[in-house]
């Protein structure tokens, strides 16, 4: 008897599959629950076995076993059907005859610059204007120009602040733009005034921040630099990029490169500085990290730090566009969305 009804129930699941419309996956999915699930027949008959005698056991099991599979093979090939039939119209759908005449009355669109690269050139031409050079460097780098030179050794603590993409021990991808600068002092003997924008890398993500992200950075070298310059330029280059209105403030910090070190804040650009949303209420909003070159990392460059002095800055370009533009989230520079993308034309 319960043979029978073994058999009865495959050919009754197998019926209910084939009546399943090709494009109904929902229905599918729900026969399946209703024969291979916890609380189908197939399982409560395997819940009947402790009434069997035990000799009867071994096979009766065989059999619900047997009868499990061969349904789940008839699922998987409907599902394979349907996946395909799925697949086909939605091609037959889409498909475009490439061969047909264009049809010029259509109004064609241009394209234009990712807000990123708006920021990115707006940035640059307010540094050239005050003098500074363009430079660019490699994204993979050794352990020496990303860390050591810039007096983060081994082993040190603020190596923990960057979450590093090694590919061997000693190389790996550039966690900021600075490994550039140093390239640049071990190449030429100050003055130098340069800024050097790219991508960067960092085991980083979420909101407002990215694996992948793209820093600009700032260098200047010479006789008699001191913080006031550091802060003057910075001053000049936030009136620039927001409104005349912009104020800066600096406030202690830490870099292993630089000595002093400042984060930079300014007041926030949605408000004005009286406090909303974006600046958390405080009027201010952080912008970047700056200082005075640490000497070790002049004389790790080969320049005499008791008779040249210098001042770094660096900023991640999708923060500036954050603020500028006033986007929430970083993810939508590049999930490349075009009703996004299309509000910076």
């Amino acid at each position: 008897m319960l043979n029978d009804k073994i058999k009865e129930l495959v050919e009754k699941c197998k019926s209910k599959i084939a009546e399943v419309k090709e494009t109904s996956a929902t229905e599918l999915q729900k026969i399946k629950s209703e024969s291979l699930g916890k609380n189908s027949e197939l399982a409560n008959m395997m819940k009947c076995m402790r009434d069997l005698p035990g000799e009867e056991r071994p096979k009766f099991g065989q059999m619900v076993n047997e009868a499990r599979k061969l349904l789940e093979e008839a699922f998987a090939e409907a599902e394979s059907k349907m996946q395909e039939k799925m697949l086909h119209d939605k091609l037959e759908k889409e498909k475009v005859d490439i061969t047909l005449p264009c049809d010029m009355t259509f109004e064609q669109t241009r394209g234009h610059l990712h807000p990123v690269s708006l920021v990115t050139n707006e940035i640059m031409d307010i540094f050239k204007g005050l003098g500074f050079e363009v430079l660019e460097g490699p994204e993979i780098e050794t352990d020496y120009y990303c860390f050591e030179a810039l007096n983060i050794p081994k082993n040190h603590p603020a190596r923990d602040m960057q979450d590093t993409f090694y590919i061997t021990e000693n190389i790996l991808l550039r966690t900021h733009t600075s490994p550039n600068q140093v390239r640049t002092m071990k190449k030429k003997q100050p003055p130098i005034k340069m800024l050097c924008p790219g991508k960067v890398y960092r085991s980083d993500d979420d909101a407002s921040h990215s694996p992948m992200f793209h820093q600009i950075e700032g260098l200047v070298v010479d006789k008699n630099i001191t913080l006031c310059d550091l802060q003057g330029t910075l001053e000049t280059f936030a009136k620039a990029l927001f409104d005349e209105k912009t104020k800066t403030r600096f406030r202690p910090s830490f870099f292993p490169f630089t000595e002093p070190s400042v984060e930079v804040d300014l007041t926030c650009s949605n408000c004005g500085g009286t406090g909303c949303k974006l600046c958390k209420g405080t009027g201010w909003i952080e912008v970047l990290g700056a200082g005075m070159v640490n000497p070790k990392v002049l004389e790790n460059c080969g320049i005499d730090s008791e008779k040249y002095t210098g001042y770094a800055f660096g900023m991640g370009l999708e923060r500036i566009a954050m603020i500028k533009y006033g986007i929430p989230n970083i993810k939508l520079f590049f999930e490349n969305d075009v009703r996004f993308l299309k509000q910076f034309r």
